[in-house]
Parts: structure tokens; C-alpha cells; sequence
């Protein structure tokens, strides 16, 4: 059980996933002059911790349900391995939870009901996503739920927090933002979409196939492209042309899925799918501030 292990366990390189909303929401919310530091860091902090713990109950219980094998294409599994005990990795996913629940007490004094609703619902379907009598991931609703938490709620979320209100900027912003978190998820379950069909996880490209998969990806990578002439509605043109110097990085994962079967190759295309989300988040949030 050494700190690497750990650290493979946490699964850092999915962290900027999290990050990106809260940036955006903090952004969206400064370019209309308003914003404070604590709450997008309290926000930061607890977004992370939520991943953490979510990436924990991952490990433990794809192993405890079969998902992972020895012919898993994906970066190595500390349970699945043997690296650390399914039962410790569970206590460390409710710890990293309890951690996300500190963070989120003063968010709540300032937000009031609707940070605490989004941040109990946020705690639960962070198990939920593995566990539980309707595990998400299990059940083709993993898109959603990455859509949803890590696109519009939480950009919204933090964009509340700073300002108090809501604003369609908010949901444009982070609709955006949402669509390329949900495309990681869906290289992700492409490339292992055979060993998932094997094992009785219905994501949909176990369910739907190989070509669904690529299109679906496609879809969600070349969307927030489009969807960010709305800004110019709005008078906000940075806000609309600096994420387009993201595009040619964009029509490199949608090329790299359609060329390559799913192998370990596609590990690099996640990492390019996850490099695309954080750059074309940060040039977003520059223009939403300038």
C-alpha cells in the first residue's frame, strides 16, 4: 500500500475534469464583476474531492463486480491488482466524501438551499456512479450524470455562489464545458467496450457498439464548437472565438477513434480528450473574464 499505489488509486489525471467547471463558473461570474476567491476555492477543493472519492468506489467496486479483468485495456486498477484492499479503498472513497462535506459547510452558509441540494446530490450520485441498487455506469446513464454534474450543475453551482443568481450565460457556458467532460467518459467506454459487454456493464457503446461509440464521441468533441456562437448573441466575442484555437486538437481525438480500433492506444487519446477539456476551458474562461 505505498503512496503510488495511492496515488494511481486517486487517479490525478482525471482531476482537471473537475477543475475546469468551477474555473468557468468563477469566470462567467468575474466577467460580470463579481467574484471572491474563498467560495471558488472551497468549490475547487470539494469538486476535487468528490472525483477522488468517485474514482475510489470505482476501483473497489468494478472489481468487486467483475468489470475489471486481467484483459483490461485501461491504466491499472490498485484493486484489480492487488495492490490494495477493496475494503481499505472504500473507506478512503467515504473519507475524500467527508472531506467534500467540510468544504461544502460554508459554501452552503453562503448559498444556502440550493448549494445544499446540489452538493448532497452531488455526494450521493458520486457513489451512485458504482454503487447502489442502480449504479449509473452500469445502466448507460454515466453520459448523463457527467453531463449534468460535470457541465451545467457545477458551472452553474459556482457561478451561484459568486453572484447569487442564475444567468443563461451560466448554462451556455457550462453546457459547453459539459459536453467535453461527457466525451472523456465516452472515450473511456469505448475503449472498453468489449471487456464491459463481457461483464454485464451496459454503457452505451457496450450497448449500442463500436460505431455508435464513434460517432457519439465525435458528437460530443465537435458540439461546444457551434454551440459557443450563441456567445456572440451576447456581445461576448472573446468569450466565442479564443476556444476555436482548441478545434484542430478536437479534430485530432474525433480523427484517432474513427482510425483506431479500441486498444491500449486509445489511453493517449484520453489524455488528449482530457488535455482538449482543461485548454479550451481555460481560453473559455479568458474570454468570458476580458
Amino acid at each position: 500500500m505505498s503512496l503510488r499505489a495511492w496515488i494511481l488509486a486517486a487517479r490525478p489525471k482525471t482531476l482537471s475534469a473537475a477543475a475546469a467547471p468551477v474555473i468557468v463558473g468563477a469566470a462567467a461570474a468575474a466577467g460580470e464583476g463579481s467574484f471572491h476567491l474563498w467560495p471558488a476555492l472551497l468549490a475547487l477543493a470539494g469538486a476535487g474531492a468528490i472525483q477522488v472519492a468517485t474514482n475510489f468506489f470505482n476501483d473497489a467496486l468494478d472489481h468487486q463486480k467483475g468489470a475489471d479483468t486481467e484483459e483490461r485495456l485501461g491504466p491499472v486498477r490498485v484493486t484489480q491488482s492487488g495492490m490494495i484492499p477493496p475494503g481499505r479503498v472504500m473507506r478512503a472513497g467515504f473519507l475524500a466524501m467527508g472531506i467534500a462535506l467540510l468544504c461544502g459547510i460554508p459554501l452552503v452558509i453562503r448559498g444556502g438551499v440550493p448549494i445544499l441540494v446540489l452538493g448532497l446530490i452531488s455526494l450521493l450520485l458520486g457513489y451512485a456512479y458504482t454503487g447502489g441498487p442502480l449504479p449509473l455506469a452500469y445502466k448507460g446513464l454515466g453520459e448523463v450524470f457527467v453531463f449534468l454534474f460535470f457541465g451545467l450543475a457545477a458551472v452553474c453551482g459556482v457561478y451561484y455562489l459568486e453572484t447569487t443568481r442564475l444567468s443563461p450565460a451560466a448554462f451556455l457556458a457550462g453546457a459547453q464545458v459539459g459536453l467535453l467532460a461527457t466525451a472523456l467518459l465516452a472515450v473511456n467506454n469505448l475503449r472498453d467496450h468489449e471487456e464491459d459487454r463481457r461483464t454485464g456493464k451496459l454503457t452505451l457503446a457496450a450497448r449500442f457498439g463500436l460505431t455508435f461509440g464513434r460517432f457519439e464521441i465525435a458528437a460530443l468533441t465537435l458540439a461546444p464548437y457551434p454551440l459557443g456562437l450563441l456567445w456572440l448573441l451576447q456581445g461576448r466575442n472573446a468569450a466565442a472565438l479564443l476556444p476555436i484555437f482548441t478545434l484542430p486538437l478536437a479534430l485530432h481525438v474525433t480523427s484517432a477513434v474513427f482510425r483506431r480500433p479500441p486498444s491500449r492506444a486509445y489511453n493517449q487519446v484520453l489524455a488528449r480528450t482530457a488535455a482538449l477539456q482543461l485548454t479550451f476551458s481555460l481560453l473559455l474562461s479568458a474570454g468570458l473574464v476580458f
